[in-house]
């Protein structure tokens, strides 16, 4: 598999990876600056040259995959008869240098609402490097021409249309962060009580008023949901101190806290989300 293939292949699992490049050559080497192959916990995608210098470059992979590394490392191989290894010698005469460059888990954000404001939050999050799915019980709303957006989006898109949005839930990546605003009120209190019945959700945030959410807050509690898996919901969304109820102004303020959310280390894991019952 050509390694370009493989990066794509990993992106869709949804799995981290390392494209690693042969960036200088020195010498005499296998392969030519410019060669590259990607490294997956599992498996690995093309060849730097094989032996000692390949498999030093795999283990090192490997380790940035274990660490969890989302920078990128240089490492200088000597391929030399006294360079010796645990892998052997490679006696090429020539020194490499290799760039590790991590291929990390993007974020995965779901849109439940294609009116004013999703439309807005969905045209600013689609310029950023996510997997967004937007999803709306009403077809039209998710029409091409809504959204020209798309054509030159950053963001992977995935567009749902389900009469029942709730039915979407479970085919979201483990991880996804859900933002809830749909026309509906009882369509949005569906998709929370489903929602907090998931565990493979990150965080889940429900647009509106605090006498909106006392109303959710007090069904969701009626429907059996424990206190501290409703406390999971966050209300209101967006920076608080961004006023203004123009359709943009709340995608800015919603889109800035999200994005808040995203760059925080140990946000809401899957595993560390607690179920509803």
């Amino acid at each position: 598999m050509h390694w370009l293939t493989a990066t794509q292949e990993l992106r869709d699992r949804r799995a981290p990876g390392v494209l690693v490049t042969l960036v200088s050559v020195r010498g005499h080497a296998p392969r030519d600056a410019g060669a590259k192959m990607v490294v997956s916990a599992e498996a690995t995608w093309g060849t730097i040259g094989g032996g000692n210098l390949e498999q030093t470059a795999i283990e090192t992979a490997r380790r940035l995959l274990d660490q969890g590394a989302t920078a990128p490392q240089q490492l200088a191989v000597t391929l030399s008869d006294k360079a010796r290894t645990e892998h052997g010698r490679q006696c090429c005469g020539g020194e490499v240098g290799i760039l590790l460059e991590p291929l990390t888990v993007v974020p995965s954000v779901a849109v439940f609402g294609a009116g004013h404001v999703g439309q807005e939050l969905a045209r600013i999050l689609s310029r950023h490097d996510l997997d967004l799915h937007l999803v709306d019980s009403r077809e039209e709303q998710l029409a091409p021409g809504r959204m020209p957006w798309l054509t030159d989006a950053v963001a992977r898109v995935h567009v749902h249309h389900s009469p029942l949005p709730e039915m979407v839930l479970d085919q979201l990546p483990a991880g996804t962060h859900v933002l809830v605003m749909t026309h509906d009120h009882a369509e949005d209190h569906a998709l929370c009580d489903a929602a907090l019945r998931c565990s493979h959700l990150a965080t889940i945030g429900l647009i509106g008023s605090s006498a909106k959410w006392s109303r959710f807050e007090r069904g969701l509690l009626a429907d059996g949901h424990r206190p501290e898996a409703v406390a999971r919901i966050r209300t209101p969304i967006g920076l608080p101190d961004l006023a203004g109820k123009e359709p943009a102004t709340i995608a800015v303020a919603v889109a800035a806290d999200l994005l808040r959310v995203l760059s925080v280390a140990g946000a809401v894991s899957p595993a560390e989300a607690p179920t509803g019952r």
